[in-house]
């Protein structure tokens, strides 16, 4: 008879809020994956369920708010949550159900990425939403995730040019997170991607180059490999490194899974 040995060394929890992607490239599948490849346990709460592959997103059904405040009691009983990631919220009820959830648990850390258009161009969060998140979750934040597309709705401004990321991140800090991580990837003419860290006490950029393809998930497995750094103990600054990092190293070993030109990370 096999003796199984169970690891008693407890592991660290990691908790996502987000919507399910039914071609298991981003969203919570994403999620899952990278709270499991960085070492710590995965835990979810569903926002929405979208029918969507690589091509797109066909349809999208909400989860009710009192399904939402289940699936969250039941997690935060029994779990010691170490890091919140939340990801896509799509209307002004749910965000405010997960504010109101996260109110009475304040002392978790939160990386918000403000999922609000699909790569493939599908709209994922309502426009008044958006009012949500800058009064309610925004400020909750330790760390806010956009990509330039989210940064330019959250600030209203247009941004062009690398030379108007570093003054976009500290507009964007004012909005009261803890942190911002503007992303740059979107910002066309240029080899090198420049993602830039901006707190009340330093400024990083991270340099890395831009790769010839496309990739679906790379902003949801992002914002959750960096919360499970938190949950595991790294300071802000070492997990948005190794959060980076793996992406990477996930982009470098991407695959196609059909005719579609988009990879899906090798997590």
């Amino acid at each position: 008879m096999t003796d199984l040995r169970l690891d008693p060394t407890p592991r660290p929890c990691a908790l996502t809020i987000a919507g399910s992607d039914s071609g298991g490239g981003a969203g919570i599948q994403a999620d899952l994956k990278a709270f499991r490849a960085v070492g710590v346990h995965g835990l979810c709460a569903i926002t929405a369920l979208t029918a969507q592959n690589l091509r797109g997103v066909t349809a999208v059904g909400i989860t009710t708010p009192s399904l939402i405040h289940a699936q969250l009691d039941a997690v935060f009983d029994e779990f010691d949550i170490r890091a919140i990631k939340i990801g896509m919220l799509a209307d002004t009820v749910t965000a405010n159900t997960v504010a109101d959830a996260l109110d009475r648990r304040p002392q978790v850390p939160i990386v918000l990425d403000p999922v609000m258009v699909a790569t493939s161009g599908a709209t994922l969060l309502e426009r008044d939403t958006v009012s949500v998140l800058r009064e309610r979750l925004i400020p909750r934040a330790a760390l806010i995730t956009p990509n330039l597309p989210e940064a330019e709705i959250l600030l209203g401004r247009k941004l062009s040019y690398a030379s108007d990321l570093p003054d976009a991140a500290a507009a964007l800090l004012e909005l009261g997170a803890q942190a911002v991580l503007l992303k740059g990837g979107h910002l066309e003419g240029s080899a090198e991607i420049v993602d830039i860290l901006h707190t009340a006490t330093m400024t990083v950029s991270y340099r890395h180059a831009r790769l010839p393809f496309e990739a679906h998930g790379t902003g949801c497995t992002l914002s959750s490999a960096i919360a499970a750094h938190i949950a595991l103990g790294d300071p802000l600054d070492v997990a948005v490194a190794a959060g980076i990092a793996r992406v990477q190293a996930s982009l470098q070993a991407g695959y196609r899974l059909s005719d579609s030109p988009t990879h899906v990370l090798g997590i």
